[in-house]
């Protein structure tokens, strides 16, 4: 595929000695010039693509070196440009729907393993010179987040988780079984505890024992130049966290 590509200097029209500034200016001209929004000739969203491709190598100081000294195969697969927006999914008008995915944070779980958190997607409205140039957009999203009282505990301050009594802690419950073929140990997760070994007497007042709360958090979003419709943007650690985040279970019948 690399034998087929173009020059990245020859695709926005720039000497190989061009600087910074020079790469961004003839970015910009040209992907004004062919975003697919605004030319709608045939083979416009083809060098769309090409031109958004040549400039997330030359504009990035590390590829571009790699690309000088190695051409095409020094930036390997990773440059894509518009093209690699695919890897996100797709928004469907460039006035109409932005969404933003935000990748769940997790929490430790002491026997059953960690379980992530919900994602959340948040649609915004950009403008067409948003697109092509780039911007900073603040929004404002409402999710779980770690109860602050008892910091995800689930139990209220001062007083303390105890072991379950039905597995003794491990999380577990073990089962011997009589076959054919001899015993056999049958663990399936405490169902109790699930899993956690440990239980809530005495819950956190603020979270009742959930070890989350719900708040707005406000986040900042960076939104690449050149995006094309249908483009995701997507912010790791910004999810909700698990609803089983770190706290034991609270127990019902104590």
């Amino acid at each position: 595929m690399a034998a087929n590509k173009r020059d990245y200097y020859e695709v926005l029209g720039v000497s190989r000695s061009a600087t910074d500034d020079e790469i961004k200016k003839a970015f910009r001209r040209l992907a004004k010039q062919y975003h697919p929004d605004a030319n709608k000739e045939q083979g416009a969203e083809a060098r769309f693509i090409e031109i958004n491709e040549a400039y997330e190598v030359l504009s990035d100081q590390q590829k571009r070196t790699a690309y000088d000294r190695y051409g095409h195969a020094g930036v390997g697969s990773g440059a894509g440009g518009a093209a690699g927006f695919d890897n996100f999914g797709g928004f469907s008008n460039l006035n109409d729907i932005f969404e933003t995915f935000f990748s769940g944070s997790t929490g430790g779980q002491r026997r059953s393993g960690p379980q992530r958190g919900a994602d959340l997607r948040y649609e915004l409205t950009i403008s067409f010179e948003e697109a092509v140039f780039g911007c900073q957009k603040e929004i404002e999203l409402p999710r779980w987040e770690t109860c602050s009282t008892c910091r995800g505990n689930g139990a209220q301050p001062g007083t303390s988780t105890q072991r379950c009594p039905a597995c003794q802690g491990s999380g577990e419950i073990r089962r011997v079984q009589q076959s054919i073929f001899g015993q056999f140990v049958n663990v399936t997760m405490c169902e109790r505890c699930r899993g956690e070994g440990r239980i809530i007497t005495t819950p956190c007042e603020k979270c009742r024992g959930q070890g989350r709360v719900r708040n707005n958090r406000r986040v900042v979003v960076n939104i690449p130049a050149g995006v094309d419709d249908g483009i995701n943007v997507r912010v790791t650690g910004e999810g909700e966290v698990s609803a089983r985040a770190v706290h034991p279970v609270t127990c019902m019948s104590c």
